[in-house]
Formats: C-alpha cells, structure tokens, sequence
C-alpha cells in the first residue's frame, strides 16, 4: 500500500512535467535569441593564425559586439568592448576575438596549461550548436596568456573539458587589448551537411572588472554556455563538408614498475596499440580502439572516506569521451545505469568500438561493443559489455531517451565468474527543458535482469525544478528496488524511496558589497520499501555573494540514521555499529571562497557538530592557491577530521594533505606534480607527469608514480612509463 501511494505521488509530478511541456512547447514558436545574427562570409584571403588582424579577409568580415552583462547584474550592456569576427574556407572556420581593457592592470591567468578554470582566469570563449538544437555542441576558446580550452556540450549548457580534438590557436597582448585567433578545422566539429544556420554565441570573462558578458543577453542564473539563448551563425553558403575525415591515433609505451610489497621481480612493459575515428558522416562518427592504454590519464583525487556507501570518481579515459553524455548522463548522479570506468577495472580491454553522433536535428544514437581480457588474479573472465542508446529531441529543447546495457562473461578462469553469467538493464528516460530553461525535469524508469532473480528490480525516479533570477524550487523522488542491480552502473545504494526537497531565495541589494544573499532549504529523506524512515539530512543554510565575486555559506546540518547493516564510523576496522541502531546530530558549516581575481586564492570551510554513537566530529577543509603568472600554478588541498567517539572506536584524526604544482613552460609543454598524504588509508601517492604537445593533440608523455607507507616509511610500488602518441588526418 505505501507504496502505490508512493506511485500515485509519482504519477502526478509526471502529468505535471508533461503539461509544462506541452505549454514550453506552445510557447516557443522561436527560439529566445533568434533575432540575433551574425552572418559569416567566405573569406576573402588567406589567414595566418598569429593574433593579428592584418588580413583583408579579417576586414571584409562582420563584426559582433555590443555585449551584455552577465554578472554581476543582467540589467545593462557590458563594460568591457569585445569585438568579434568569423569566416571560413574549404578546410576551417576562422575566429578572431579582439578583448579590450576597461581598466589599467594585468590580466589574470592561472598558467598556460589546457582547459583552465573557467572562473580564475580572463578568458574569451565560444559556444556553437551546428544544429540550432539548444541541446548540445562544441566550445572552443583561450585565457589571456594563450592557454586553450575545448569540449563538448551536453544537457543544453554543460561543457565536458576531457573532450579533445585538432585545432590552432594564438593569443597577442597589446597595451589597451588582448587578441585571441583560431582555426576550427572542419575535420574537428560534427555537424550535418547542407544546415545553413548554427546555433552561435560568445562569452568573455574579465576578472580585473569582475565582469562576465555575452553577445547575446542571459539571465544570470544560466551560464554563458546556456544554449537556449545562443543567437544564430547564417551562412552565405552551406558549410563545406570534407571529402573523407579519418584520423589514426597509434601509441607507443615502454616502462618498468615493481611490487615491493610482495617483492615480485621488476616488470618491463613494451605495448603498442591505438585508437582510429572514422566519421561515418558529418555527425556521426565511429571510435575504434586496440589495446588502449590510459598510464598518462590524471589520478583521481583522494578523500576522507566517512561515507557508508561507495564513492563516484568521473571518467578521464579519452575513449569514452566524445558524445560520453548519451551513455554516462543517463539516469541521475546516484542512479547510473551506466558508468564506463567499470569497463577495464583489473583487467586489461582489448578491442572495442563506439559509434555516437547525430542522424539529424533531433535523433542523436550511441552503440558501444567492448571486448575485455581475463585475469586470474584478479578472479575475472574475459567480458563483452554492449551497450546502446537512442535519443529523440521533443517539445523544442526536450528529449525521450532510451538505453540497454549488457554484460557477458566469454569465457571460463577457474575461480571466475562463468561463461553464462550475464547482468542487463533496459532504461527510458524523459528529459525537459523549457525554452528559457526556466522550467526543467526528468522522469526515469530501469529495470535490471541478472540471473536468478526477479521481483523489486527496477527504478522509478522524477525530479522537476523551477529556476529563476529569485526563486529556485526543486523537487525529486527515487524508488530503486532492493534486487535491482546494475555491474556496469553506478548505483551505490538500492532498497530504498528518496524525497529530495529544495528551497532558494534570493535578495539583490541595489548598492553595498553584497551582490546577493539568499537563504536555501534542502532535504533528502529515505524511507525503506515499506516506507519507514531510514535516514535523512536536511540543510538550512544562507549564502552571500560578494561583488567582488567572493562567496560566503552558513549552514546548520541536522542528521538522522538508522543503520541498515552494521558499519565502522571510523572506515578503518575498528568496530561495527549493530544494524538497526540510531543516531541523530546537529552541525554548522562554515565556507569561504576568496575573490578569484587574486594571484593568492582560497577556499576555507569548518565545521562542528556531532557523529554516529553520539559521538564529536570536528573538521577543517582547505584549498589554497597561488599563482605564478603565466607559468606556474601550485594548488594545496588539506582536510583534516577530528572523532571522538565511545569505545572500541575512541579518539581519532585523520589528515589528507594533496599539494598540487602545474608548470607550464609554453602553452604546450607541461609538467604535473600531484602529491596526496591519506592517513585514513596510511599512503603517501606520488604521480608526476611532463607532456609535450609536439603537435595538436600528438603527445609525449612521461609519467612517475609511487605509493608509499609513511610510518615507518615503506614503499609499496612504483612505476614509470615512456608513452608517444600521434594524431594523423587522413
């Protein structure tokens, strides 16, 4: 019974999204920004990519400018000039950005090195959509010091950075401005043949003014990546298409590791493999791969880990990457039916293929077969993972998806999993998003087929959210079964119904140093499949934004569990709290995150409050930077938590220090220390990586890594690798 109530609730919240929906769609018989447009020409000479604009092609060619501020205010055009210029020929689209100073003074940059934080750093950014589907697309642009950035664009204004491609690019510094010049080849961006306007729009952000603008005006709770407010690239003629768009990408390695805790002899790798992407069309494009290899791929970032259940690290591997949306973004972020990094865990892959793209305006496809060896070892057979994906665009913005995920043992290891051993899932999924973006929402439903079970293997979910300049209202609902089972997903927790509530309002002063305060409710409340409590937390919390873009957040924490299964508060063996015991706790949090337009940046949060088994816990959380400009940028991430609990756990502190330092000689040599000191797991990492960027995107990789026990002081393991790569067009 509760849960047919749970259902009917359910039922309601999805009419609800349905008639937004449909009213979005009535409403929408244009897109925001359709009345603005920059015509693009072929271009009238050649262009040498230099950051100066002494082309006749560059002086025949129309002019974007006028911008509108963003932040901090959305009210006015923007104060800083930018100027704007595109054209094209037989092989690339050309971008010229021309970024005046408002004020006297430095630019602000973290360094040189690729894809940098948005936030930290005076950049000049572009955003199209080949389709003018508002859904998604590609972002190119670069900082003042000349460092680029690139990725791809998902969920109407999400930009992935790991994507990565071919392309050319200068920065010139002037007294009074700063150029910025590219060449996009054409090779490099999918979009269909004979589609003559393109979704378009350009972002600048100047840190010495604290201002962020945009050709084309946005509310300023969206992004400037917000593709439902792009404006519109005409073509004088169709964009040209290439003849054949192939590109080869083989590596070599060679390295040498050793295992000092087992005392093994020292391994030499010698391997040879490499990926292929064939554009099938414009749009869609075919990944191949052969005994990849991801040595040079960074490490993850350590934390403290208090939490009961497993934690979520993102993809960094370059195969899973493009179009990486239509398999990873599937579900929610604790509801993954899919999540690649379970491919290859332990155990090398072999072979595999993705094909992902676009058939046209509204159909987007995904289809991915991998091939995975066995090991022994490990107690893992070799594996065959396919999945596939389909999604529809709807309603202007909106979209119907659909997913299967299968996962085959091929073989038989004795002490394995055997050849018949399989796990399933089949999904759909209805996405929304109005045409200002105000209104969004989504309902999910999964079901799951693993051998030998049946009943309560399935996943019900909603959410819809109301966003504006004043109000944020949110709310979402989960039901995952207790057998509901997804090996290739990530789905930490099952067995269970959510409630998340959220509340935001926000208030502007008209003068002050406060640009914004507001105060934010949040709640997430479980319930088990009979609908009885479990365990929730709810947040009270205000937040103020500086002009100057500094940020503070005060927060009370209440905490409630009801322990499911026994669990060691202190993730270190020391005890087990019984199943079915409670504890319940208050806490305050305190964060403050600096103004990021200092060479010296930093991020500050405390808290204080209680624990499991009415316990203290205490802890300090820290990222500080400082910045050489334009050349090297160290990073210091520290926690620290302080326990106190009843016996057999007791008194207990853990520390995790990880300094960080980037050096980026040019803007294609780069050299990464990243240190992490974990106490809790009692290992000091070291990871250190110099990459040459020999030429777009062909590198040189050479990678150290070593894990050690500090007290006394042991080494586990250590490893170094010698890897080249090479990006050939064909």
């Amino acid at each position: 019974m509760p849960l047919k109530r749970y259902c009917r609730l359910s039922a309601k919240t999805f009419l609800l999204i349905i008639l937004c929906c449909i009213t979005s769609f009535y409403a929408s018989a244009q897109k925001k920004n359709a009345g603005y447009k920059y015509h693009i020409r072929r271009a009238a000479s050649a262009i040498n990519i230099d950051g100066v604009m002494n082309e006749q092609a560059w002086m025949q060619a129309d002019s974007a400018g006028d911008f509108f501020m963003v932040l901090p205010m959305d009210t006015s055009k923007a104060t800083v000039k930018t100027e704007v210029r595109m054209t094209y020929d037989d092989k690339n689209l050309y971008i010229i950005a021309i970024n005046y100073n408002s004020v006297p003074g430095p630019y602000m940059v973290e360094s040189l090195k690729r894809d940098f934080s948005f936030v930290k750093n005076d950049n000049f950014l572009i955003f199209m959509d080949p389709f003018d589907a508002r859904t998604d697309g590609f972002s190119f642009g670069a900082n003042a010091a000349g460092g680029q950035w690139d990725g791809s664009m998902y969920e109407g204004g999400k930009v992935d950075l790991s994507w990565d491609n071919r392309w050319y690019s200068a920065v010139k510094n002037y007294p009074d401005k700063w150029v910025w010049e590219a060449s996009i080849p054409f090779k490099s961006i999918r979009y269909k043949k004979g589609i003559k306007e393109w979704g378009i729009n350009f972002s600048r952000n100047d840190l010495k003014t604290a201002e962020k603008s945009s050709w084309t005006p946005i509310p300023r709770q969206f992004p400037t990546a917000s593709l439902a407010y792009t404006g519109t690239l005409v073509w004088d003629e169709a964009p040209p298409t290439a003849s054949s768009n192939v590109s080869i990408i083989p590596y070599a390695l060679t390295g040498l590791s050793k295992d000092y805790q087992h005392n093994t002899k020292t391994e030499y790798k010698h391997e040879i493999g490499g990926d292929a992407k064939i554009s099938v069309t414009p749009a869609l494009n075919l990944d191949l791969t052969v005994n990849p290899d991801f040595s040079q791929v960074d490490v993850d970032q350590q934390v403290i880990n208090l939490n009961r259940y497993e934690l979520f690290f993102p993809e960094k591997r370059q195969f899973f990457l493009e179009n990486g949306d239509l398999f990873a973004n599937f579900g929610y972020s604790d509801i993954r039916p899919f999540f690649s990094r379970r491919i290859g865990l332990n155990v090398p892959i072999d072979f595999g293929a993705r094909l992902t793209g676009k058939l046209d305006k509204d159909w987007r496809i995904g289809a991915m077969d991998i091939q995975t060896g066995g090991s022994g070892s490990a107690q893992q057979a070799p594996e065959n993972y396919g999945i596939i994906t389909l999604q529809r665009r709807i309603l202007d913005r909106s979209n119907i998806a659909f997913l299967f995920v299968n996962k085959d043992a091929t073989a038989n290891i004795p002490g394995t999993t055997g050849s018949t051993a399989y796990n399933r899932n089949i999904g759909a999924e209805f996405n929304l998003a109005s045409r200002s973006n105000i209104w969004t929402g989504k309902v999910l439903a999964l079901k799951s087929f693993t051998p030998g079970v049946s009943g309560h293997d399935y996943v019900v979910s909603d959410h819809f959210q109301y966003l504006s300049k004043y109000w944020t209202l949110y709310m979402q609902e989960e039901y995952v079964g207790k057998n509901y089972n997804a090996e290739v997903g990530y789905v930490p927790r099952v067995g269970y119904v959510k409630l998340s509530p959220l509340l935001l309002r926000n208030f502007f002063p008209k003068q002050g140093n406060i640009l914004s305060h507001g105060i934010q409710l949040t709640s997430n409340y479980f319930f088990d499949e009979s609908f009885h409590r479990t365990d929730n937390e709810s947040i009270l919390s205000y937040l103020i934004t500086f002009r100057n873009r500094a940020t503070l957040s005060v927060s009370g924490i209440n905490d409630y569990v009801r322990l499911l299964r026994p669990y060691d508060p202190t993730n270190i063996g020391k005890g087990l709290l019984p199943t079915g015991s409670e504890h319940n706790w208050n806490t305050i949090d305190v964060q403050f995150v600096s103004k990021p337009q200092n060479v010296f940046t930093y991020l500050l949060e405390a808290s204080h409050g209680g624990y499991y088994d009415k316990g203290v816990r205490n802890s300090v959380t820290s990222l500080i930077g400082y910045r050489f400009q334009p050349y090297v940028n160290i990073a210091i991430n520290t926690s620290f938590n302080d326990l106190r609990l009843p016996q057999p756990f007791g008194h207990n502190t853990f520390w995790l220090v990880g300094p960080k330092i980037d050096v980026t000689f040019t803007n294609s040599l780069y050299f990464t220390t990243y240190i992490q000191y974990n106490e809790q797991v009692d290992n000091i990492n070291i990871n250190t990586r110099l990459q040459w960027r020999y030429k777009p995107a062909s590198d040189l990789f050479i990678v150290y890594g070593d894990n050690t026990t500090p007290s006394p002081y042991t080494v586990k393991n250590r490893q170094l690798t010698l890897k080249w790569t090479y990006w050939c067009n064909l």
